[in-house]
């Protein structure tokens, strides 16, 4: 009668999740990403060059962006302070009243002024419709 000892015990249910088959996945899974990852190229971009404009402009207005992003004007010798509004305006008039297409407004900055104040000046060109604006740098190093 030993059998019928044996036979109420039977086997027990286990209340645990086996985390083994999980962690080999995730170890598998791991190693995949550490060996692939070095082989994607990261997107390589297209950045224009100093110099090669097909058309340099015979004329153009300088828009000055200051260290404490207050905007001068200079347009045939004269220089003024202006506001963002008042700058894209008067570059637009300059513009329209040059005999020719090739006029451009040229914007620039120092290396220490905020990005966003020459964005804002470059925003505030395009609403107002100025068609030839260009970054002024320097050349080199």
């Amino acid at each position: 009668m030993p059998a019928m000892g044996s036979r109420g015990r039977g086997r027990r249910t286990i209340n645990e999740i086996n985390m083994v088959p999980f962690i080999d996945v995730m170890l598998v899974l791991l190693i995949i990403f550490m060996v692939t990852a070095p082989m994607l190229t990261p997107g390589v971009i297209n950045v224009p060059s100093v110099g090669k404009a097909s058309k340099q402009p015979a004329k153009f207005a300088t828009i000055t962006v200051g260290k404490d992003g207050q905007l001068q004007i200079q347009t045939d010798g004269n220089t003024r302070t202006v506001s963002e509004k008042e700058a894209a305006e008067a570059a637009l008039r300059w513009q329209k009243n040059q005999p020719d297409g090739t006029a451009a407004v040229i914007l620039a900055a120092e290396k220490s002024v905020a990005y966003e104040s020459v964005v804002k000046a470059m925003s505030a060109l395009q609403k107002a419709g100025v068609q030839r604006v260009g970054l002024s740098v320097k050349q080199g190093g």
